[in-house]
């Protein structure tokens, strides 16, 4: 079960409890639920906050909205156990991921995977990320956005650091923080945050071709290696994030998974192609389209940021 898949079953949760008497009538469905990754304390893999939501539309605790709740999305397939905590936040422990049906899901969606639906520089660049996340999400552009100060105007920061690479500063830091030019963006080298991202969509460019030299193709199925756990729950996130990013209107969270979902593939990268006189076979194609899934992610994800997923570097 994807985060999506989670936030569609809560809504139905809701919406039998209604129907059955179990939350007086006059409860507020929600048409979306915002379903986000388990803070410090919680438990499991995802949480939300729909009780309280709930209990307010209808005059009751959240924490008897929650255990409604509970029983009912407790006995759903993906889901492994719901605990409450706090004073009534439901939390999820899923079952295991499944990496075929992750990838299947980016390759249908490609680049729109995780998509519901003149002020000075910095600016301007954050407010066209929001727009074009929020977009994503069925939702409107947002209004203004509050104005950022910029060092430097536009000619000069993208002669020195190129337009990716400024874009990059200017929106991996939140809209009320002064982003910061350094030489760093122009490390070609782990230590560059933005290059580790664009380096690992041309690394999966570079698998496809070296996986095809040695007569194999990506295909969808499921990827036992332990190594895959970071990628794959990356992958999966990543609707979350978009989703998240739009409603706070904060592209900077989607430039952080950016970063997770390309250290991930990094570290996975190894375990893709045969070694030695080892026969390509199912579980290496497996992990190519693995592979390939996350540069499509990445390659989307870089879009929405206004900023070009180099093919080679």
């Amino acid at each position: 079960m994807t985060p999506a898949d989670l936030s569609r079953t809560v809504v139905r949760a809701v919406c039998c409890a209604v129907e059955d008497g179990e939350l007086p009538a006059d409860a507020v469905v929600p048409e979306r639920v915002v379903v986000e990754r388990t803070r410090p304390g919680g438990v499991g893999e995802y949480a939300t906050p729909v009780a309280f939501q709930l209990a307010k539309s209808a005059a009751l605790v959240p924490a008897h909205v929650a255990g409604v709740l509970a029983r009912r999305l407790a006995e759903v397939p993906g889901i492994e156990r719901v605990e409450i905590t706090g004073a009534g936040f439901l939390n999820f422990v899923m079952g295991p991921l499944s990496a075929a049906r992750v990838v299947r899901e980016v390759l249908a969606h490609g680049e729109r995977y995780g998509f519901a639906g003149e002020p000075e520089l910095r600016a301007r660049v954050v407010r066209d990320a929001v727009v074009r996340i929020r977009l994503g999400q069925g939702l409107d552009s947002g209004g203004p956005l509050p104005t950022a100060p910029v060092p430097r105007r536009l000619g000069d920061v993208r002669a020195a650091y190129g337009a990716g690479a400024a874009a990059w500063a200017m929106l991996c830091v939140p809209p009320h923080e002064t982003p910061v030019f350094s030489a760093r963006l122009l490390v070609q080298g782990e230590d560059s945050e933005f290059f580790r991202v664009g380096y690992a969509h041309a690394r999966c460019r570079a698998l496809r071709a070296n996986a095809a030299d040695l007569g194999f193709r990506a295909e969808p199925g499921e990827v036992p290696d332990a190594d895959a756990a970071a990628l794959l729950r990356a992958l999966r996130d990543y609707p979350l994030v978009l989703e998240a990013a739009a409603h706070h209107r904060a592209p900077e969270r989607l430039v952080r998974h950016l970063v997770e979902l390309a250290d991930a593939l990094l570290d996975f990268q190894y375990r893709v192609l045969p070694k030695g006189d080892e026969k390509p076979s199912a579980a290496h194609r497996a992990r190519l389209a693995l592979a390939e899934a996350a540069g499509t992610v990445l390659a989307g994800g870089l879009a929405q940021l206004g900023i070009d997923a180099p093919d080679c570097l």
